[in-house]
Order: structure tokens, then sequence, then C-alpha cells
């Protein structure tokens, strides 16, 4: 397929569910220190920006839709896990487990206040793709 039948080009936002939109609000921007671009509370979501993917946290039930949790995590990029981690715990976020060293990355996972999946993530090899 070439650039110009393509389709896709990129993702814009990622919905991240909440059941307490105040909670979820100090969260992401007060607790991770994300840039909050959009805060309408009366329409029951908020974006934050990570750089290169918008995190639409949104009220699933003033969006007229059943709340799930995500159990997969977003992999949220740092410098430093190890050092994110601290800094995080300091704040009082709760990981699971351990920091994961795959070989290529660190990984360090933890949920935000509705139970979805969030990561720490930092690779330190080069990434390799499939041709």
């Amino acid at each position: 397929m070439t650039d110009d039948s393509q389709l896709v080009s990129g993702v814009d936002f990622v919905a991240v569910p909440t059941a307490d939109l105040a909670a979820a609000v100090e969260f992401y921007g007060d607790v991770l220190g994300l840039q909050r671009s959009v805060y309408i509370e009366e329409r029951g979501f908020a974006e934050f920006e990570t750089g290169n993917l918008t995190l639409d946290v949104i009220d699933s039930a003033k969006m007229g839709l059943e709340h799930n949790v995500n159990r997969n995590p977003i992999a949220l990029q740092v410098n430093d896990t190890h050092a994110a981690r601290s800094a995080l715990e300091a704040r009082g976020v709760t990981f699971n487990g351990e920091i994961l060293d795959t070989g290529v990355c660190h990984m360090a996972f933890f949920n935000d206040p509705d139970g979805n999946a969030l990561m720490l993530h930092h690779r330190y090899a080069p990434r390799t793709t499939e041709a």
C-alpha cells in the first residue's frame, strides 16, 4: 500500500473511561503532571496531552456508555522508569509489582483511580520492526 492509498495516518486520541471525572482530572493533571488541553465538565470529558497522543478522559455515563475499565495498559513514555516511578510513588501512586526489564525496555505497571491500566515505559535498546 502506498502513502497515497493509506487511509489511516495516525491515532488522534485514546478514550479513558471514568466514573468520577473530577478525580480523574486531578490524577491525570496533578499526579501524572500531564498538560490538560480541554476540560468541559458539563459534557463529561477532559483531554490531556502526552506529546504524541491525547488521552480523552470521559465520564462514561454522561456519554451514554457503559463504564468498562481498560485492563490493557497505556504505555506512558518516560526518560527514566525508576525515577518516574519514585516520583509517582511519592505522590501516592501504588505500582503492581517490580519494574519489568524485557531486554529492550523497562516497564512499571499501575492503575488510575478507576482501575484503568497504565504503565511507565522506557525503551533503552533499538526497536526492530518487521519489513
